[in-house]
Parts: C-alpha cells; sequence; structure tokens
C-alpha cells in the first residue's frame, strides 16, 4: 500500500509508454530500411552514371542494419549517438538520391519508382509521428521522475531521467543550412 501512493506505479507505467514509443519509432525506421533496397533497385537500371549515389544509398542502409539497438538501450548514449548517426547518413544520401532521380524522366514516370516513393514519404511521415510520441512520453517520463515526491521514489528505485533522442546532436540538427547556387556562365564567356 505504501508504493501506491509514492508514485512507483506511475513511474512503471510511464516507463513503459516509452519504451513502447521507442519501439514504434524503430518499427518505422525499420520499414525505411527495408524499402531501401527496393528503392535502389528499380532506379539501377535508370542511373547507370550515378553508381556513386546508389553506392552510398546502399553502404548507409548497411550501416543501418549493423546497429542492434532495442528500448534498454535508451540509456546508452553511445548506442544512441551511434543510431542516430547511421539514421542521419541514410537519411542524407537518401536525399541525394531523389535529387538526382530529378535528372531522369523516365524514371519518375516507372510505377515501381513513384510507387516506391510514395512508400518512403508515408515513411517518413510515419517516423516524424512516432518519433514526437517518443519524445512526449520521455517527456512525461521525466517530468515524473523529478517531481516530488515521486523523485524520492525514482532515486530509491534507480530510475533517472532519458535524454530525448536527437538532443545529443542538437548543434547538428540545429545549424544553418549550405547552401549553394550555381551560376550560369554568361553567354559567349565560355
Amino acid at each position: 500500500m505504501l508504493l501506491s501512493g509514492c508514485g512507483y506505479n506511475d513511474i512503471q507505467r510511464l516507463d513503459e509508454q516509452v519504451k513502447a514509443a521507442w519501439s514504434q519509432t524503430l518499427n518505422q525506421y525499420e520499414r525505411r530500411a527495408e524499402l531501401v533496397p527496393k528503392l535502389v533497385s528499380a532506379v539501377d537500371a535508370y542511373m547507370v552514371n550515378e553508381r556513386t549515389v546508389l553506392t552510398q544509398v546502399t553502404e548507409a542502409r548497411s550501416r543501418v542494419g549493423s546497429i542492434r539497438i532495442s528500448a534498454e538501450d535508451l540509456d546508452n548514449p553511445e548506442v544512441m549517438n551511434r543510431f542516430a548517426q547511421a539514421q542521419g547518413q541514410l537519411s542524407s544520401a537518401l536525399s541525394r538520391l531523389i535529387a538526382v532521380s530529378e535528372n531522369y524522366p523516365q524514371l519518375k514516370s516507372d510505377g515501381l519508382f513513384r510507387d516506391l516513393m510514395t512508400q518512403l514519404e508515408g515513411t517518413e511521415n510515419r517516423i516524424a509521428t512516432e518519433r514526437g510520441r517518443y519524445v512526449q512520453a520521455v517527456q512525461d517520463y521525466n517530468l515524473v521522475v523529478r517531481q516530488f515526491p515521486t523523485l524520492i521514489t525514482a532515486k530509491i528505485f534507480g530510475y533517472h531521467t532519458i535524454e530525448n533522442y536527437g538532443v545529443s546532436r542538437q548543434d547538428e540538427i540545429t545549424r544553418d543550412p549550405e547552401v549553394k547556387f550555381s551560376v550560369p556562365a554568361p553567354a559567349g564567356t565560355q
């Protein structure tokens, strides 16, 4: 009866919500990773001159696949940082692939490619949604383990605040993007 009034059950409930939200986020990242080989395969025939981009996407996908992470790793900043870096590299490689695909009208008109791009776009939206839910779950949990009297219960049972996903990369995420415009040479100056 003593534990029910000290916030222990709230901490347990919120801890489970954080883990469930993280699992849902991972599900969406896995879905994206599963789409990548199909996308690379679909564009492979069209982008003969863009092997570097395809290689970068494939290698980034491989790095993502090599990192095993679960809800138990939320307290391990090293694992979380490696995970975030690998996901960022995959996002960047996919962005380059999409940008290069703009140069291939036949590819853009291919039904399989369009379908895969629609699936990828939907998955990216679901990743953003699930990350938002995870951030909210972490915030709710952190508030409870930092408030009195549950703060005492949390300390007794070894619970502590959880760093939110992406916070360790805050400087990287919030820096100004580098924008370069290519200016065509004036006519007759070539």
